[in-house]
C-alpha cells in the first residue's frame, strides 16, 4: 500500500461510480469509504490526489468559501458554479453535489430540474438532507436516473428549527425514529447516507439496520465510511473546528508566516531578485540607454 506521501497514480476520470459505492458496506467486506468536500477545481485535484473516493461539493461551501454564518446563503448558481469547477480536475472520484435549501423543497418538479442541474454541471450523483417528508422527493429524482445519497441526524439547512447546531436522536424515541428515517430513505432509493451528529451508538444501529453504506460525520467509527470538511482537515477554517474533526495539516499558519515572508521581501526590496526577472538583450539595452534623459543631478 502506498504511503500518504508517496505519489499515486492518476485514476481514470470518473472511475469510482455509484453501484460501487453502494456495495461498499463494512459488513459484507466493502473497504471504507473516504468522502471529502471540495469547492473548486484545486481541492478536487487534491484529493483526488490523495485517494478520496467520494468528493461532495458541498454547501458548506457557504461558510468554509464564501464568508456566510450558514448554509443558508447559496443558491443553485452558486452550487453550479462550485460543482463544474470541481468537474474540471477530471477526479477518478464519484462527484456528489449537495442541493441547497429551497432547491428540492416546493415541488418533486422543481427537485428533479434542480438535480438535473448539478448532473449538467458534472455531478454524477446529488446529496440532500431532510426526513421521512423527502421521501416523495428523493423516489422522483430516482425516478429520473439521477442517484441521491441521504443525509440524517445534525442537518444543517435545519439549523433554525433545531435552535442550533445540536447532537441529534439522543433519546430513544429520537434514536428509533432515525433509524426509521434511515429504512425509509434506503427504501426511496437513496444509494448513500451521511449521519451527521449523532451519538456512535445510534449510528452503528442505523449501519446495521440497512443494506446501503453510511457516511458519518460527527458519528462515531462504525458507519460504513467518514466525511470531513477540506478546510477543516487542513487547518483553513476561520472557526474552532468542532469536537468531531481531526485537523491533519495547519496550512493557515504555513500559508500565513510565507504571506507575511513575501511581504516583508517586498519592503526590504529583496524582491523580485535578479533571478526572477526577465532581462533585455544588449540591443534593446542600448536603444533604450540612448533614448533616456539625463538624470537631474548626474
Amino acid at each position: 500500500m502506498a504511503s500518504p506521501t508517496e505519489e499515486r497514480p492518476r485514476r481514470t476520470p470518473g472511475s469510482i461510480t455509484v453501484p460501487e459505492i453502494r456495495a461498499r458496506k463494512r459488513a459484507t467486506g466493502g473497504e471504507p469509504i473516504a468522502m471529502l468536500t471540495a469547492y473548486d477545481e484545486p481541492g478536487a485535484r487534491i484529493a483526488d490526489a490523495a485517494g478520496v473516493d467520494i468528493v461532495l461539493v458541498g454547501d458548506s461551501v457557504a461558510n468554509n468559501v464564501l464568508g456566510y454564518p450558514d448554509t443558508l446563503q447559496v443558491t443553485m448558481d452558486d452550487m453550479v458554479r462550485h460543482t463544474a469547477a470541481v468537474a474540471r480536475a477530471r477526479p477518478g472520484a464519484l462527484i456528489v453535489g449537495d442541493m441547497p435549501w429551497m432547491s428540492y423543497h416546493l415541488s418533486t418538479d422543481a427537485a428533479v430540474a434542480n438535480a438535473a442541474m448539478l448532473v449538467r454541471a458534472g455531478a454524477a450523483a446529488v446529496k440532500l438532507e431532510g426526513g421521512v417528508v423527502r421521501a416523495p422527493v428523493i423516489e422522483a429524482i430516482v425516478r429520473a436516473e439521477i442517484p441521491v445519497m441521504g443525509h440524517l441526524g445534525l442537518t444543517p439547512q435545519s439549523v433554525n428549527a433545531m435552535g442550533g447546531y445540536r447532537v441529534q436522536a439522543k433519546d430513544a424515541a429520537a434514536a428509533e425514529a432515525l433509524i426509521a428515517a434511515a429504512k425509509i430513505h434506503e427504501a426511496a432509493g437513496c444509494f448513500a447516507l451521511v449521519l451527521e451528529g449523532v451519538p456512535e451508538l445510534v449510528a452503528e444501529q442505523v449501519t446495521r439496520a440497512v443494506a446501503i453504506p453510511t457516511i458519518g460525520i460527527g458519528a462515531g467509527p462504525h458507519c460504513d465510511g467518514q466525511v470531513l470538511v477540506f478546510h477543516d482537515l487542513l487547518g483553513l477554517g476561520a472557526r474552532p473546528v468542532p469536537k468531531f474533526v481531526r485537523q491533519y495539516a495547519d496550512l493557515a499558519r504555513v500559508a500565513t508566516e510565507a504571506v507575511a515572508a513575501y511581504v516583508g521581501d517586498v519592503r526590504a526590496g529583496r524582491f523580485p531578485a535578479d533571478e526572477e526577472s526577465y532581462h533585455a538583450g544588449e540591443a534593446l539595452r542600448r536603444t533604450l540607454e540612448a533614448r533616456s534623459p539625463a538624470v537631474p543631478g548626474s
